[in-house]
């Protein structure tokens, strides 16, 4: 079980997303926490070391902290927005 946590910018991103966005949303995060990392992508080039999770036409982007069991949602934002 991981703990996550939202940067100030990415929280502000989710709050933004209409009901049906963020429930889905919601339940890409939920497995997050639960250790699911099934279709996650690695990132290159710039974001090297940050993960993607696919959430319909939006974008999960987070960090998974070493050691520590903590997942840090770095953005939230439609495909095309989110590099």
């Amino acid at each position: 079980m991981y703990k996550v946590a939202f940067e100030k910018s990415a929280e502000k991103e989710f709050l933004k997303l209409d009901t049906k966005a963020k429930e889905l949303v919601a339940t890409k995060i939920l497995e997050l926490q639960n250790g699911i990392f099934t279709n996650d992508k690695a990132l290159k080039g710039k974001h090297k070391g940050k993960f993607r999770k696919r959430a319909g036409n939006y974008r999960i982007i987070y960090l998974k902290e070493n050691g520590l069991l903590v997942i840090t949602i770095i953005r939230v934002a439609l495909r095309k927005e989110v590099y």
